[in-house]
């Protein structure tokens, strides 16, 4: 798979009550490359239509859709793969449950758990948290410096996640990340559109100097 320099996780919690659908046309105005729908609470009934409605926005674009932990959502809204955590189903699992060319990638936070993710057949490696960051409280704290670390192990596309903003977002490329993943930097933003778009020129100039 392609390595999205932007990939922009959408969650209601963090909006704040703000409406997603606004939200992703905005991130996908500003230049994100791959979109996930991350939801905790709603049960299947009020989230499968809303996550219809996101993949069909995703579609026109052109962009990935990707469900988090779901794999039965993300077969029923027949989205572009699921992101699994430590703690989800095993990949093994999801793999087989899957279609053929759907994306499945992983949360990592150790070199370990980079390798292992890779073994089992991740498209991509989310590596994090890179910075401190409130939407993933539970997240270890582990720098850009693991990103640096894992990549010379995996070959699949490296994104770093946790506490990433358009300012810190070129130390995690230089860091050896194809791409960074962001929750409130984008939902949580005066200005979605602007932060992507102000991502992606950060992203993309810390590429050229690498």
């Amino acid at each position: 798979m392609k390595a999205p320099a932007l990939y922009v996780i959408l969650d209601r919690s963090v909006a704040g009550g703000r409406d997603l659908d606004a939200i992703l046309a905005a991130a996908l105005d500003g230049g994100a490359e791959m979109i996930q729908l991350r939801e905790k609470t709603w049960p299947s009934g009020t989230l499968f239509p809303f996550a219809q409605r996101l993949r069909a926005r995703c579609r026109a674009a052109s962009v990935p859709f990707i469900v988090n932990d779901r794999v039965d959502l993300a077969l029923a809204v027949e989205a572009d793969g699921v992101h699994l955590g430590q703690e989800d189903l095993p990949p093994a699992a999801a793999r087989a449950l899957l279609k053929p060319g759907m994306i499945m990638g992983l949360s990592t936070h150790s070199v370990e758990q980079a390798r292992a993710a890779q073994a089992a057949g991740a498209d991509y490696v989310a590596v994090g948290s890179m910075f401190p960051t409130s939407s993933k409280p539970e997240f270890r704290l582990v720098g850009p410096a693991l990103a640096r670390e894992v990549r010379p192990v995996v070959r699949v596309p490296l994104i770093g996640i946790g506490g990433i903003t358009p300012e810190n977002a070129g130390d995690v490329i230089k860091a050896g990340a194809d791409g960074v993943a962001v929750i409130s930097a984008i939902s949580a933003a005066p200005d979605p559109a602007g932060a992507a778009r102000r991502f992606v020129a950060a992203i993309v100039a810390a590429r050229r100097r690498a």
